[in-house]
């Protein structure tokens, strides 16, 4: 009995992709079918950084594709394209950047900068090209959270090398300054500042760059949003009603702006005694997913209040690596791999498509 193409895509059709949640036929994720006798190959192309579940769609793919009556050997290759996303209209693209994610927050003290790096370094862990720029310019966090020391290097004397930490590139003011310097500054600096750290730094092939955004949705903050290229926005929040109703104004600045939300993420959802085991939500509960419910956005995780989450940043090694196997960084992991499926289902940049006009007098 002969194999025919149409009975392979009737499979894939009707087999799920775990993360996406669609199959794989309408996701658009077969590259390749080929038929060598009762032999098949199969080749599933992700919009998204999977290492953590490569094996298993290859895996689940084979099992359905074993119910083929006569099929004979199976292969089936998985990996991962990432490509540039569309951006908020008239806002100048980023060279060596393909999408970029801001994680903001409508208030202060709910865990964004720790929320952010972890993000950064769940979409490595993934398989993805990462870098992340430190938006708050007055408060800047990120270099003790990765680690970092020292100052970012110029071979040219106007452009500035990225870091280095845990696989990712990273720049921030607090690289350029002495760590107890106030920034004494009025917002159109903080903005030009912001600029050139995004302009001036030479990304290198980034699948994602996350900008840690400063916290409130102020007059700084509609103007970041309005000149950085943002292909979405991560909210983060806590459950209790004070920073929803904060979280809520910040959802609707980027709306404002054009920029698509891909989620929220709810820190502090619970918290488990160390001494006794019990486990309460201290900050209330459900206040995230009702949110995401009001607005029609996605739940994309919720985390615990967890001492281990600031020990780690405390100390330059966030959840993320200092324990990869962990359950705190599996849950940033997931979130990741749902903030990308969220990237690669936005609207494709196909910017470079257009060929350019340039008028010349004869």
């Amino acid at each position: 009995m002969t194999i025919s193409e149409q009975q392979i895509q009737s499979v894939l059709q009707q087999t799920i992709d775990p993360t996406t949640h669609k199959d794989y036929v309408t996701a658009k994720s077969v590259s390749a079918i080929q038929i060598a006798g009762n032999n098949v190959t199969v080749g599933i192309e992700l919009g998204y950084p999977a290492n953590s579940v490569k094996h298993q769609v290859q895996q689940q793919i084979t099992a359905a594709l074993q119910t083929v009556p006569g099929i004979g050997a199976i292969q089936v290759s998985v990996n991962s394209k990432i490509i540039p996303h569309g951006v908020q209209r008239g806002v100048k693209l980023i060279s060596g950047v393909k999408n970029i994610i801001a994680v903001a927050s409508g208030k202060g003290g709910v865990g964004k900068s720790a929320t952010a790096v972890n993000l950064a370094l769940a979409l490595s862990a993934e398989g993805a090209s990462v870098g992340i720029l430190d938006a708050d310019i007055y408060g800047p966090s990120q270099p003790q959270m990765l680690g970092i020391t020292g100052h970012p290097e110029s071979h040219d004397g106007k452009t500035m090398e990225p870091m280095l930490a845990h696989g990712i590139q990273a720049m921030s003011i607090g690289l350029l300054i002495d760590a107890e310097t106030p920034m004494v500054w009025r917002g159109p600096m903080v903005t030009q500042a912001l600029q050139q750290l995004l302009n001036d730094t030479n990304w290198k092939d980034l699948d994602y760059l996350v900008v840690d955004l400063p916290p409130g949705t102020g007059d700084i903050q509609l103007t970041l949003a309005q000149k950085i290229p943002v292909t979405g926005a991560v909210i983060v929040t806590t459950p209790q009603d004070i920073a929803l109703l904060d979280a809520r104004k910040g959802l609707k600045m980027f709306e404002k702006v054009g920029i698509p939300i891909l989620g929220i993420v709810e820190n502090m959802s619970t918290h488990t005694c160390s001494q006794c085991g019990h486990t309460e939500p201290i900050f209330g509960t459900g206040g995230g997913e009702k949110m995401c419910q009001d607005y029609n956005v996605e739940f994309l995780g919720a985390l615990p209040l967890d001492i281990k989450i600031r020990e780690h940043t405390d100390t330059g090694k966030p959840s993320v690596v200092a324990e990869p196997d962990g359950k705190i960084a599996g849950i940033y992991r997931l979130i990741a791999r749902r903030v990308a499926v969220k990237v690669a289902e936005s609207a494709e940049d196909h910017s470079e498509l257009f060929a350019k006009i340039v008028m010349e007098n004869d």
